[in-house]
């Protein structure tokens, strides 16, 4: 059996690879058959699917060591080169929407692949290859330069990541020094930050033109592959965020102050969520994977079978150290049907979180690897996250494992965090909105519109003098803007579905678990809308659904004697 650091990389010929392709696609355009034409999609998905392995190992790779020359060289061949292995995928689509067996590949594979074939043909033109290039350069500097913070704190060295469990301190002036710390790295690094950013926003907007659009919202939304719902639905679904979310997270906010003593809860303050301290794992990585396998195990058979594959094949990097990327994320290895794990554990509740979020996408993934055709290995992404953030509830009953006698403060939080989050996550979202509609903006023009956003849906939050923060420029922090654009609308929607299947565990966690699990088998076979109805889930569309979502969650923290933990 092969593990990870097995798993074979070698730089893709793409010339060969070219030539090869689009001899394959010349084999599809004159298939004389359906059978002939199955088999030409056959070999061509092979292709992609061998160029998207040669990258997720290079991507992987290059983000769990920032300083790895070698991966770090093969990260630029492909920045360099995605446009053009993106150019041999339109290209397929293309054929693909034409071909004189299309209405029964449709009944083969389903609509949904060539909903998304629209998409990427709307998106895509060889004339933009060179701004895509560009476009890639610019997010991976980004993602390095983050990386690359090297924090002092009191006589020690910090990475973002590492620094994080200052923000939970019991001590209020070790919080607050810790952000100060923080922010000194975004602000001695704010004019490459702007620079990065002004860069981004005016090639996708120069992309967006030579594309036929006026700017690069409609863009986005191809990219992000939404084929039923649009910006007006987002619209509409942000007003329910901000008329019935936003006064339940400041009530939350007001319980918190009073639960940990201080009169006027500041920005420092909000990762402190019990006075006595909060709750965090009650062992060490190798702990947290034991107590893991064991939740996964006693979950289901699939799980049980599904996380014993992780482990035997060592597809998760889990710890945070220098030189490693922020954050956390799941992958795909098509050839070796591997989802990967990467994430960076620092002593807190999020590493148990990481093992329930990202391997809700990993089971998914797991779940979904007998599709024939790579575009639903995953779903569309605010269908994917529904998969993690529901997993996070539905391994609540093991929850005790990890937390032992603080486990009823881990759920309070973990709830109360769920809400909270959302008026956040739709604050991003608007934003992107804002900025792309008017890509001529300064960065001072961008940091006022953020800082008028923060005032809309988060009025409880108070940064205290920070200059960094009171100038409107904490959203540089947050990856997804730079990198993802229009990704993070997709966290609060999934959220809402997600509370959904946590309601409906409650009332009957075995038909809440087999609806998950089908949710899980379909993949991206489906757009959204149609995944949420056949998980017998409302759309977060519907006017009301946001509030009938968070009702049961609201009630259940109610009942709560919160100041008592």
């Amino acid at each position: 059996m092969q593990t990870f650091a097995n798993y074979a990389y070698e730089r893709p010929d793409l010339p060969k690879v070219k030539e090869d392709f689009y001899q394959k696609l010349e084999q599809f355009q004159n298939a004389a058959s359906m059978e002939q034409a199955i088999t030409a999609i056959d070999t061509i998905n092979a292709i992609r699917n061998h160029l998207s392995t040669m990258y997720n190992l290079v991507f992987i790779r290059a983000s769990i060591d920032t300083r790895d020359a070698f991966y770090h060289e093969e990260r630029d061949f492909f920045d360099a080169h995605l446009p053009e292995i993106q150019e041999l995928s339109t290209a397929f689509y293309k054929e693909l929407l034409k071909s004189p067996y299309e209405a029964q590949l449709r009944d083969k594979y389903g609509s949904q692949l060539f909903d998304l074939a629209e998409c990427e043909i709307k998106a895509f033109s060889k004339e933009i290859i060179p701004l895509l290039q560009t476009e890639n350069k610019l997010t991976s500097a980004y993602s390095k330069l983050i990386a690359s913070a090297d924090i002092e704190f009191r006589g020690e060295s910090y990475t973002l990541a590492q620094l994080g469990p200052f923000a939970e301190d019991p001590d209020r002036q070790t919080r607050k020094e810790a952000l100060e710390a923080r922010q000194s790295f975004f602000a001695d690094n704010k004019e490459k930050l702007d620079r990065l950013y002004d860069d981004l926003v005016k090639t996708r907007q120069q992309i967006a033109e030579k594309l036929g659009f006026k700017n690069f919202v409609d863009v986005g939304y191809l990219r992000m592959q939404r084929v039923d719902y649009n910006a007006e639905m987002v619209q509409r679904y942000r007003k329910q965020v901000e008329e019935v979310i936003v006064p339940i997270a400041t009530k939350l906010y007001e319980k918190q102050a009073k639960r940990i003593g201080v009169d006027s809860l500041k920005f420092y303050d909000e990762a402190f969520v019990f006075a006595s301290g909060n709750a965090a794992p009650k062992g060490n990585p190798d702990w947290i994977i034991k107590n893991g396998k064991q939740m996964y195990d006693e979950l289901s058979e699939e799980t049980s079978a599904f996380f014993q594959f992780m482990l035997d094949r060592e597809l998760l990097d889990l710890e945070a150290k220098k030189g490693k990327e922020s954050g956390g994320y799941c992958t795909y290895i098509e050839d070796y049907q591997s989802p990967f794990i990467f994430s960076n554990f620092n002593g807190t509740s999020g590493d148990i979180d990481v093992l329930t979020h990202e391997a809700g996408h990993a089971f998914q993934a797991y779940s979904s690897r007998h599709f024939s055709v790579p575009e639903y290995y995953f779903p569309t992404s605010e269908s994917a996250e529904i998969h993690s953030m529901s997993m996070e509830f539905f391994t609540y009953p093991w929850m005790e494992n990890f937390f032992q006698e603080d486990v009823d403060k881990y759920k309070y939080a973990h709830l109360s965090d769920a809400i909270q989050f959302l008026p956040y996550g739709v604050a991003v979202d608007e934003f992107q909105h804002l900025v792309y509609k008017n890509p001529d903006w300064t960065s001072e023009e961008r940091n006022q519109a953020w800082r008028n956003l923060e005032k809309k849906y988060l009025p409880h939050r108070d940064y205290n003098g920070i200059e960094s923060l009171e100038s409107g420029a904490f959203w540089q922090k947050q990856g997804h803007i730079y990198e993802d654009p229009f990704y993070y609308i997709d966290y609060t929607l999934a959220q809402i579905c997600a509370f959904q299947f946590l309601k409906k565990s409650q009332e009957n966690r075995e038909k809440a678990w087999q609806d998950y699990l089908d949710l899980c088998k379909l993949g991206g076979s489906k757009p959204f809308l149609e995944l949420v109805q056949s998980a017998g889930l409302a759309s977060p569309f519907e006017e009301g659904t946001v509030e009938a979502a968070v009702d049961f969650i609201e009630d259940w923290l109610d009942q709560v004697d919160d100041q008592a933990l």
